[in-house]
């Protein structure tokens, strides 16, 4: 229900009761946490070594289990920069979100959106150096036939004249508005040379820069780095504001809203933004953060910020000047965001969603899964994943499976995909592609682990499986039955479109690892061993890899010595190849 941190777990735990003349919670408690105490059962408690590590668990494993009484901000992404290494020749600005460890190295940032696009718009304004490559190649290229290059590797610049223009480009970096301003100028550009695509994504893109960042008149004159945190809240939704200042201007804003969230409490809100940007690497290190309120955890924040960064960095809370400024600035903003920020149709149909299918989560996250073989042969497991109104295809994974029926196929890559939850938090709702005893399978693999999950079968027709889009009568079985809907009904198409797009990514793995080992029997034959004792092996040890690491004596007992020693001798010229 709950997960949270103490130095004294003892004194903690306490000050949630009373404990005369009956155990009761105590009753200076807030409401929220009166309820979750008269609600508990038992505790379960983890040692750490440090206070660090204390704040890193416990914001992993509220992300894992999602417990009921704990707040939890979905989006902890690194945001990317620009950097330039100043240390090279003739120096290129990349993009970035990783911190590259390297003397001269210098960044922008970061950017909450369209970085590829002002990347661009740099590289179109000025003649720069814009593939690795292109220096590499010692002869100049398309680049600089078309003026956006000085062909540096030709020796056609020297080394000042080129850093007059790195130096002017840094600047423009630092300043958004003479940015925007040089993308009206290449826009204006296109539109008179009837360019109007070009010109119309350059339009779209300066539309994004304006209406997703914060835009202030207040300039502190210095060159100060700030990160500016707002939590506020109306109408039962509350949003998570971050500003960044660079060099003492806004360049860039981002926020989060968590919808319908009753049990929620600012002050673990302010605690797991600031812990979930500053957990990694983080690429410019703010002079100090801002926060609006004074609220429970700063010490913990505070703690948290010295010890990643490895020097003091205070949290504050500033009352009068211009720091206040910043503050109430940040704050009207998140009012205005929070007045339009009506539940968006995603939202309306996730809450839909939910209600139809009786989970207990909203499911902003879903995983979805698949098996597929050949009479047990080039067994892989798939995963996709969908977020964001979207596939999000860079988070899918593949098994190879050594299992050989699909029910211990399925218990293999579930078990698997538990055990990396502490990297890969869990997700909102599993779909298990199947029927009630997959359902069970998985319900009893998460065991207490706060995740829903849904089960589809396919309508048989004439012992074929129907995938007719908008007419197949796909049974859903839940926790608690079997739910069966319209087959125009909008959820159905939802929950299907998830199971056959974890089919297709099944499918396609499969293939591929089939058509791998169908080459490794053809190879095998050559070298005299028939592809019944391939077959033989393969039942035997699951996959190639298996056979691979086998010694020469297993092998032996299950076919005979010579063949062992024709199969080690293939694997050992494999390996040489």
């Amino acid at each position: 229900m709950y997960i949270g941190k103490a130095k004294n777990l003892f004194n903690r735990v306490r000050s949630y009761f009373n404990f005369s003349p009956a155990l009761v919670p105590n009753k200076n408690l807030a409401l929220r946490i009166s309820k979750m105490i008269s609600e508990t059962y038992t505790f379960e408690f983890i040692v750490t070594d440090n206070e660090k590590d204390a704040l890193i668990l416990e914001n992993s494993l509220i992300k894992q289990l999602k417990p009921k009484y704990n707040i939890l901000l979905r989006d902890d992404k690194t945001f990317p920069y620009i950097y330039i290494n100043l240390s090279d020749d003739f120096p290129r600005f990349v993009i970035t979100r990783k911190t590259i460890k390297k003397k001269g190295i210098k960044y922008f940032g970061p950017f909450t959106t369209a970085s590829r696009q002002t990347l661009g718009a740099i590289y179109d304004s000025f003649p720069l150096v814009q593939s690795a490559s292109c220096l590499k190649g010692k002869k100049r290229c398309l680049y600089y036939q078309i003026n956006k290059c000085l062909a540096p590797c030709e020796g056609l610049v020297d080394k000042t004249t080129y850093a007059t223009y790195v130096n002017e480009a840094m600047g423009v970096l630092n300043n958004k508005n003479k940015l925007i301003s040089k993308m009206n100028d290449k826009m204006n550009l296109f539109a008179k040379q009837e360019k109007f695509e070009e010109a119309m994504e350059l339009r779209n893109t300066i539309k994004n820069f304006k209406n997703t960042s914060i835009q202030s008149a207040i300039d502190l004159a210095s060159n100060v780095n700030i990160d500016i945190f707002v939590v506020e809240n109306k109408n039962n939704k509350w949003i998570v504001l971050q500003i960044f200042m660079r060099q003492g201007k806004v360049i860039s804003s981002s926020h989060q809203i968590i919808f319908n969230d009753e049990n929620s409490n600012i002050g673990e809100i302010y605690k797991n933004a600031i812990i979930n940007y500053y957990k990694k690497d983080s690429l410019i290190t703010p002079d100090f953060i801002l926060i609006a309120k004074d609220v429970d955890y700063i010490d913990d924040m505070n703690f948290f910020i010295a010890d990643t960064f490895d020097k003091k960095i205070n949290i504050q809370i500033p009352q009068k000047g211009e720091k206040k400024k910043l503050i109430d600035m940040a704050s009207k903003n998140a009012f205005i965001i929070l007045d339009n920020a009506k539940n968006t149709n995603l939202e309306e149909f996730l809450l839909k969603t939910k209600k139809d299918l009786k989970l207990n989560n909203i499911p902003y996250r879903i995983e979805a899964f698949d098996n597929s073989h050949h009479s047990s042969q080039a067994s892989v497991g798939s995963m996709v994943v969908y977020e964001n109104n979207a596939f999000d295809s860079s988070s899918y994974r593949q098994y190879k499976l050594e299992a050989n029926y699909e029910y211990e196929q399925m218990k293999e890559m579930l078990s698997r995909r538990v055990s990396s939850f502490y990297e890969n938090p869990a997700p909102d709702l599993w779909v298990i592609d199947g029927g009630s005893t997959l359902l069970k399978l998985a319900k009893s693999i998460i065991g207490t682990l706060n995740i829903d999950i849904i089960a589809i079968a396919k309508e048989k027709i004439d012992a074929k499986a129907n995938r007719s889009k908008g007419r197949a009568n796909d049974i859903i079985y839940l926790q608690d039955g079997i739910l069966k809907l319209q087959t125009d009904d909008k959820v159905l198409h939802f929950m299907q479109r998830l199971r056959d797009e974890s089919h297709r990514f099944a499918i396609k793995n499969h293939r591929k690892l089939k058509l791998k080992e169908d080459k490794n029997i053809s190879l095998m034959n050559i070298k005299g061993i028939k592809e019944a004792k391939v077959r033989k092996l393969i039942s035997y040890f699951g996959t190639f890899d298996a056979i691979k690491k086998a010694s020469q004596d297993d092998i032996a007992n299950i076919l005979n010595d010579k063949d062992a020693v024709s199969i080690i001798e293939y694997f050992k010229g494999e390996t040489n190849e």
